[in-house]
């Protein structure tokens, strides 16, 4: 018998290359269960987790109740949403947008535009039909000719989170998930908008969108917005392309656009509707949420992989497939990068193992110098 051992564990997979003399699949990028399930059809396979292994699937039923400002679990299944060490982190910073925004009423966001409200930002000559209210009459008495105030507009920005709810999120190496992390990513991201007076909205999606928020500002909808997250990841597999299609036609108004997800699709389909985003003048935000075990591939004892998506068990020597699994896993997250760039939107990387409020305010405080 050999020495093996049961991982919680789960990845895609592609077809066998040629100079693979392995036998098996090599590996793209990994997947977590934690309700064992084999709807999603899209290739897949994942590791018996140890506490399943005597048949015993011991789902756990999860939920947390917030009081705003102050989140609390109800249940140690799932993690706290505004973790109060990230808040601190980033409570000091802003997210603006980059280009001008739509917005009708009035919150913290500064806008593009020019008008006759809020802040004064520079003169211009008067011109006949222009409102005498705004002449300043104190540069006329200085030079004698009419001049304008005129003053930067602030508009309430609108941040849409966009969050990953397929069966891939659920993966998770250590305590925390992926789809944990992109919550509390999400959760905080939100928080941080509201209390700048701004609007946040929110779709979660696995193969279509799921459930979905209309933006608002108060207190209050940041409690909507975290007890549609704590509903959980779907047996869904991910379809990120048609997603982002979709977002880009029913996102009416322009705004910040952050996207929380592992990517686990075809990279020129992701970049096709990221694309789509862009072209409808949203700043879009990809947020690629990855466990580190997906990154690093540590396993190193012979391992039984249970088949998701109706493919059959596997047993093999993850020794044998790392070095193919890690190169294509980093063509895969290089592709991204690299379109992300051409395309003016910005990829932050989201790891299980970091800090999550470090990475926020490394994020926020490059965007606000550039």
């Amino acid at each position: 018998m050999p020495n093996l051992k049961l991982e919680t564990l789960s990845w895609l997979v592609i077809p066998n290359s040629a100079d693979n003399d392995c036998g098996v699949p090599e590996l793209m990028t990994m997947e977590r269960e934690v309700k064992r399930s084999t709807t999603r059809p899209r290739a897949s396979w994942q590791q018996i987790p140890e506490q399943f292994a005597d048949g015993n699937d011991g789902a756990v039923a999860s939920h947390v109740s917030f009081v705003f400002g102050t989140p609390f679990a109800i249940m140690d299944a799932m993690p706290t949403l505004l973790d109060p060490d990230t808040l601190a982190r980033i409570r000091t910073l802003e997210l603006q947008a980059r280009q001008t925004i739509d917005g009708f009423l009035t919150g913290g966001h500064r806008s593009k535009q020019h008008g006759f409200a809020v802040e004064f930002a520079q003169h211009r000559e008067y011109v006949p039909g222009d409102d005498i209210r705004h002449i300043d009459w104190k540069v006329f008495g200085r030079k004698e000719r009419f001049y304008l105030k005129q003053y930067e507009l602030e508009t309430n920005l609108v941040c849409w989170l966009l969050v990953d709810a397929s069966e891939s999120m659920r993966y998770g190496s250590s305590e925390i998930t992926k789809y944990d992390l992109a919550c509390r990513a999400a959760a905080s991201l939100g928080y941080l908008v509201v209390q700048q007076t701004d609007s946040v909205g929110l779709a979660t999606f696995d193969s279509k969108v799921r459930q979905f928020l209309r933006p608002a500002s108060q207190a209050t909808h940041l409690k909507d917005v975290c007890r549609l997250l704590v509903s959980g990841a779907s047996n869904e597999t991910s379809k990120i392309g048609p997603v982002l299609h979709e977002a880009a036609e029913r996102f009416a108004r322009r705004g910040v656009v952050a996207i929380f997800s592992d990517l686990f699709d075809e990279p020129a389909e992701i970049l096709s509707g990221l694309k789509h985003l862009k072209h409808q003048r949203h700043d879009v935000v990809v947020f690629h949420v990855l466990d580190a075990a997906e990154i690093e591939f540590p396993f190193r004892q012979s391992t039984l992989f249970h088949g998701l998506e109706q493919l059959p068990d596997l047993l093999t020597d993850p020794v044998g497939v790392r070095e193919g699994y890690l190169n294509e896993f980093n063509t895969f997250r290089k592709e991204l990068q690299t379109g992300c760039r051409q395309h003016h939107i910005d990829y932050v990387e989201l790891r299980t193992d970091k800090d999550l409020g470090l990475s926020l305010a490394e994020y926020l405080v490059k965007r606000e110098s550039r």
